[in-house]
């Protein structure tokens, strides 16, 4: 997967457009007004914040409008190559073309071209989207995008599965379903908390850090562990399927995103496998005493409490 931090200035645009591979986006900060059209000509129109969601396949056409806060959003795409210029322009399809083309596609005269800009317009100026977004909900006979198939999921309204001091939204094609492939997790993990150890089955592991702090420890078989501090704005990569863990290390709340090319989202927890295999097993193997076979989980942690002091080394209160 590759990613693309953008920032857009207040009623910015970032150009009509579409892309060769399918765009996925979460907004860290601000608002938008997203437009788009798909082959049957069902037209998309909605009003995203913070902490929303959307997806626009490949190929499809949309323009993305900041608001009058402006907005700053990450893009992730699919291919692990992509860059710019697999964008293609409104601006510059109509510049690459012959006027007279173009007269005969629209159904105008050439002059109606007289002012097209020279050059590709890529992130510009706009002017204010209306507040009423019914006034931007312009259809044609086939109507508007279904829910089932809509562009944009409001994540930001999506309750969190809450533990104790941090939490998790997940969204994937079980709840959002046109991006088939794309499965997500927002993270946040209090301080001295962590993400618990485990590992992906299908997917490699794409994470992006929106605020703080931590250390991410990744072991790949057989004999290789390597250790890596991230701080806001840090990318990280975990392969399929190793082991892995990361750790707020900071005073302040770490929010993150975990990102999988999978149709849901998935992961192995080790506390849970523990728990749920034969307790004879496990002490065979690691040679647990009675008292800590007993605490070992049957519900996944995800995100297990800790103390700021990282010095810690005895957490059987935590789990009493």
């Amino acid at each position: 997967m590759a990613g693309v931090d953008m920032r857009l200035s207040p009623n910015a645009y970032c150009k009509m457009h579409w892309h060769e591979a399918n765009e996925w986006s979460s907004i860290l900060n601000g608002s938008v007004r997203l437009n788009s059209m798909n082959e049957a000509g069902e037209t998309f129109v909605d009003d995203l914040q913070a902490g929303d969601v959307w997806f626009f396949p490949a190929g499809i056409p949309h323009s993305i409008q900041a608001s009058e806060a402006g907005v700053e959003f990450l893009l992730v795409f699919e291919s692990g190559d992509f860059s710019e210029d697999g964008t293609n322009l409104l601006s510059e399809t109509f510049e690459r073309n012959p006027k007279a083309v173009l007269a005969k596609d629209l159904r105008v005269d050439t002059s109606a071209f007289d002012n097209i800009p020279d050059g590709e317009l890529y992130i510009f100026d706009g002017t204010p989207f209306p507040k009423s977004i019914s006034t931007d909900n312009i259809t044609g006979p086939a109507g508007v995008i279904s829910q089932s198939s809509t562009y944009s999921y409001h994540l930001s309204q999506q309750a969190a599965y809450e533990v104790p001091g941090s939490s998790v939204k997940i969204i994937d094609p079980l709840s959002f379903p046109i991006p088939n492939n794309f499965a997500a997790a927002l993270f946040t993990v209090k301080p001295g908390a962590m993400r618990e150890l485990h590992w992906h089955t299908t997917s490699d592991e794409w994470n992006y850090v929106i605020s703080g702090q931590g250390r991410l420890t990744v072991y790949s078989a057989p004999a290789s562990t390597r250790t890596f501090d991230f701080q806001a704005g840090d990318v990280g990569d975990v392969p399929v399927p190793a082991s892995h863990y990361l750790e707020n290390t900071g005073t302040e709340d770490l929010v993150y995103l975990e990102v999988l090319q999978a149709p849901a989202y998935n992961d192995i927890s080790v506390a849970q496998w523990l728990g749920l295999t034969p307790k004879r097993v496990v002490k065979d193997h690691l040679g647990f005493s009675d008292d800590t076979l007993n605490r070992l989980p049957k519900i996944k942690p995800y995100i297990l409490p800790g103390s700021t002091n990282l010095t810690q080394t005895n957490f059987t209160s935590d789990s009493e």
